[in-house]
């Protein structure tokens, strides 16, 4: 049996964890791009995840330099 919890941020689906039998902790899967950098990363806790994600969502994304 698995324990799975879904991540929300400013009412988008930032992505679930799971946590199987044999793991201590959770791990991230992402469902949207900008929370791509989690996707597969270990939590102790749900809400470990869940603080990751907010603060994700509020790193601005990266932009691309353009030459002149």
């Amino acid at each position: 049996m698995s324990d799975a919890y879904v991540i929300e941020v400013a009412d988008e689906t930032a992505g679930i964890v799971v946590r199987q039998d044999s793991e201590q902790s959770y791990r991230f899967h992402a469902s949207l791009p900008r929370y791509f950098p989690l996707d597969g990363k270990l939590f102790q806790a749900p809400r470990d995840a869940e603080r990751a994600a907010l603060a994700q969502f509020g790193q601005r994304p990266k932009q691309k330099v353009r030459a002149a």
